[in-house]
């Protein structure tokens, strides 16, 4: 069964930096797209940034300047380098990943299950 599991989260003082990583297990040919969203308390989820297989990024606007994707393509791994942290950057951060192939066969979008980030002094 593919999954996606992330990890990396915590809490973090203000300013400060988080590394965030997401692995996709099973039996895995390809993921086109890797993701981060994000949900506040109280908040609908956000989108914060994605990569391509072949490396094309985008960000919010929030993130610009502040975050970094990346992914590994051999290992199925996406990862989110945090920094300048807020406490308004305080939410659970979910991975998703999409245009999946899997033994030859095309898997609908897949989620993991979060992990807290906390920014406070």
């Amino acid at each position: 069964q593919v999954q996606l599991v992330e990890s990396g989260g915590g809490l973090v003082q203000p300013g400060g930096s988080l590394r965030l990583s997401c692995a996709a297990s099973g039996s895995i040919s390809w993921i086109s797209y890797m993701a981060w969203f994000r949900q506040a308390p109280g908040k609908r989820r956000e989108w914060v940034a994605q990569i391509s297989s072949d490396g094309w990024t985008s960000y919010a606007d929030y993130a610009k300047g502040r975050f970094t994707i990346s992914r590994d393509n051999a290992k199925n791994t996406v990862q989110l380098q945090m920094s300048s942290l807020k406490p308004e950057d305080t939410a659970v951060y979910f991975c998703k990943a999409w245009g999946i192939r899997s033994e030859s066969k095309s898997l609908p979008d897949l989620w993991g299950q979060g992990t807290q980030v906390t920014v406070s002094s």
